[in-house]
């Protein structure tokens, strides 16, 4: 039966200590969701509706990683994953991840989904104390300074940052941009599109350009024409497009419509060509996301190879579904599914430190082990985690939309490099 929840604030945070101090217990004990023989771990992730084509994949990607991980195990366990469809509500989401945490008492969440249940649910998951790892988002919540023993642990590149990268790219990249004296900014006004533009603003002022920029608002879901229009009028000479996925498409058709024929940057949430209209880019309008991800190098490719293998493997197994597979190799949607799979291997690093440091498996051991220092992981990283960072990514490439051998296909521009080294040159 589930447990009865507490409204209101000062009830909210004394049970949450009450609940951690019956669950973790002292440093000897273990956390909920871990036996001597199992982990329990989950998720609220989007597998219907329109964000599908990204959960599926993601939780294709944490599948095929735990069950690998599952051959051989970390100190005797195996990984169990219980995952829920949050449709894409917030509130339905919050819901999961409550029932996830209290009835289904798993001892992390793996993969936070979503900025909708993300942004509802940071402040329980931090009451509670029980660690989450990797969050499937960048809202600017996520961001920490200097916050040890902090059970919240983002990876992906922060919003912020992103604002930040994005400024510094179009302004220094001068042999892709040339001189652009006039910045167009474009923001939705949701988190997303607030979170991009304070790293924008931000970066516009420390480099003293914020007089060049040319700033639109624009309603989700509405006519962006007008914001296009505006761009036009003004001259501008490249535009920073600061939404997420769903709204990166209509904007750019939008500009496209007017042959507004300026490059177009933007986050790595669109860094895939099924939010890339094609028609955008046949019209001659470059169109540039970033990514954290590089599988282009060397040890890049060696990863996704590792990645591709375990899939497949997972596949053979009867762990992954026929679109579960699907979705998680094909060219269009699979950053999404390699997204899932570091989210559980670097889960399954915090796991194996613990190990190592012949300590009991529970939320404060987990956490310090954690921190203890930077975590690489599969065609990307590293990430930072000591003396309480909680930045997530700071290090970035960007891709390009193009035709290569005749397929709409994403190609480097530039390689990972963080916003000191963009500015360096």
């Amino acid at each position: 039966m589930r447990k009865l929840r507490l409204l209101t604030g000062t009830l909210l945070a004394l049970g949450a200590m009450l609940i951690t101090s019956c669950n973790q217990g002292p440093a000897q004990e273990v956390a909920q969701g871990v036996t001597e023989t199992t982990v329990k771990v989950g998720n609220a992730a989007t597998v219907s509706g329109g964000f599908a084509v990204v959960g599926i994949p993601f939780n294709a990607g944490i599948k095929a990683r735990l069950a690998h991980e599952n051959k051989t195990k970390v100190g005797g366990r195996t990984i169990e994953f219980v995952t829920y469809d949050d449709g894409g509500l917030a509130a339905q989401g919050q819901q999961q991840i409550e029932r996830l945490v209290e009835d289904d008492e798993v001892f992390a969440i793996v993969g936070h989904f979503g900025t909708w249940t993300v942004g509802q649910t940071l402040p329980y998951l931090r009451d509670k104390g029980i660690p989450m790892v990797y969050a499937a988002t960048g809202i600017n919540q996520l961001f920490f300074e200097k916050s040890v023993g902090n059970p919240i642990f983002a990876v992906q590149p922060i919003y912020r940052t992103e604002g930040r990268i994005l400024v510094a790219r179009v302004l220094k990249e001068t042999e892709l941009f040339g001189t652009v004296d006039k910045l167009g900014v474009i923001y939705t006004t949701e988190d997303a599109g607030y979170s991009i533009k304070v790293g924008v603003d931000e970066q516009l002022k420390a480099m003293n350009k914020q007089d060049i920029a040319v700033v639109q608002a624009v309603t989700p879901g509405g006519d962006f024409s007008a914001a296009a229009t505006a761009m036009k009028d003004a001259g501008v000479k490249a535009i920073i497009v600061a939404t997420n996925q769903v709204h990166f498409g209509g904007i750019a058709s939008a500009v496209s419509a007017i042959d507004l024929k300026v490059p177009l940057l933007t986050s790595y949430v669109s860094a895939a060509t099924s939010y890339i209209p094609e028609a955008v880019v046949n019209n001659g309008v470059d169109v540039y996301t970033n990514a954290w991800i590089d599988l282009t190098t060397e040890e890049g490719a060696a990863g996704f190879q590792v990645f591709s293998d375990q899939v497949n493997t997972a596949k053979e197994e009867g762990v992954l579904d026929d679109t579960e597979f699907l979705y998680a190799l094909h060219p269009a949607t699979n950053a999404f599914a390699i997204a899932g799979y570091v989210a559980a291997d670097i889960f399954i690093t915090g796991l194996k430190r613990v190990e190592d440091a012949k300590k009991v498996l529970n939320w404060d051991n987990y956490v310090a082990e954690l921190e203890n220092g930077a975590v690489e992981f599969p065609m990307g990283g590293p990430v930072d985690f000591t003396e309480g960072k909680r930045h997530g990514l700071d290090q970035l490439a960007l891709l390009k939309a193009d035709h290569v051998d005749g397929a709409f296909t994403l190609t480097v521009a530039r390689p990972i490099e963080s916003l000191d080294q963009i500015l360096a040159k």
